[in-house]
């Protein structure tokens, strides 16, 4: 899983591939910013845009991309802005020659503003009719946010890692070992819902109101997750901004504000997750070519520096309404 690259799927093959579906494309292929899957921007012979998404073999079953395609479609059946997969000839995941992949109509937008009032409002009123529905029933196959998953199985990878440099081997370690253990004690277990998982602004798409694309990371856990990730700046500007956020979310589904505990805590697992999900993949191609700096000294160095503030913000008060 984690030597596994992209090599076999050839511009034929994904070609072949989308054909298999009865679409002819007219024109492309445009490659578009994915690292852990592989994606393709088309135009077909109808003269519209579509995007072919193909998943990395051995990171998800099927029965588990078949969950995040029922989810995004149940969304899009209540008229909720996220861009589902296409059924074509009665299913929306198919299999080509070992890959695994789906089609989806082409959305273009811009990225919304984090710091505009208005448009947090509309995020909040958006997740908050994403939730409603996402409460109606479980996930029996999508993973569930934990500590295992989020920071103990990625401290156990970056240990084991020799990306990181042997002259800053003890003090990234230290304040790592700190944030994790102090994180860890702060996480705690709450009412899970589906959720999209992986809410940033890189995956929403803003037009008249945002629109949300992505669901590879859908899984269950608190309703905060989806919600945090719109927070930047100094703790005046993210009273302002959740406030903003949690009473648009309202008018639509109910918060459950213990939850702002985990604010902290869930931005230390990201954090983590992040760098060994980076150095988990290291060996597809694609990672050292995008992202050249992660070997560099100076990358952690920021990390060490970063690790230290997020440990000062596990110690604050959490954030209250």
């Amino acid at each position: 899983m984690n030597t596994f690259n992209f090599s076999e799927l050839t511009p034929d093959l994904i070609l072949d591939a989308i054909e298999s579906q009865g679409m002819l494309v007219e024109s492309g292929l445009l490659t578009l910013n994915s690292y852990e899957n592989r994606v393709y921007q088309f135009i077909a012979e109808d003269k519209k845009r579509y995007v072919a998404k193909f998943y990395r073999p051995q990171r998800w079953s099927q029965t588990q991309i078949q969950e995040e395609h029922d989810f995004s479609i149940e969304l899009a059946s209540h008229a909720i802005p996220v861009v589902a997969p296409l059924v074509c000839n009665t299913q929306s995941l198919h299999v080509y020659k070992g890959f695994s992949f789906a089609l989806f109509p082409s959305v273009a937008g811009r990225q919304f503003e984090v710091d505009n009032v208005d448009h947090l409002e509309w995020m909040g009123s958006s997740i908050g009719r994403i939730h409603r529905v996402a409460k109606s029933r479980h996930f029996k196959h999508r993973p569930t946010m934990c500590i295992e998953e989020h920071l103990l199985t990625p401290l156990q990878q970056l240990q084991n890692s020799s990306l990181i440099p042997s002259s800053l081997h003890t003090a990234f370690f230290t304040i790592l070992q700190q944030v994790v253990d102090l994180a860890q004690s702060l996480y705690v277990s709450t009412n899970n819902i589906r959720l999209h998982g992986d809410c940033h602004s890189g995956n929403i798409l803003w037009r008249d109101g945002p629109t949300f694309v992505d669901l590879d990371d859908c899984r269950s856990g608190p309703a905060i997750q989806d919600l945090w990730m719109m927070l930047s700046g100094d703790r005046q500007q993210q009273l302002i901004q959740i406030n903003t956020l949690v009473e648009a979310y309202e008018e639509f589904c109910d918060f459950d504000m213990s939850q702002l505990t985990l604010i902290e805590p869930l931005r230390a697992m990201r954090m983590v997750h992040y760098m060994a999900w980076l150095a988990r993949r290291w060996q597809d191609p694609a990672f050292p070519q995008a992202f050249p700096w992660f070997i560099d000294v100076k990358y952690w160095e920021q990390q060490i520096l970063g690790l230290k503030e997020q440990f000062l913000a596990l110690q604050e008060p959490a954030l209250t309404l």
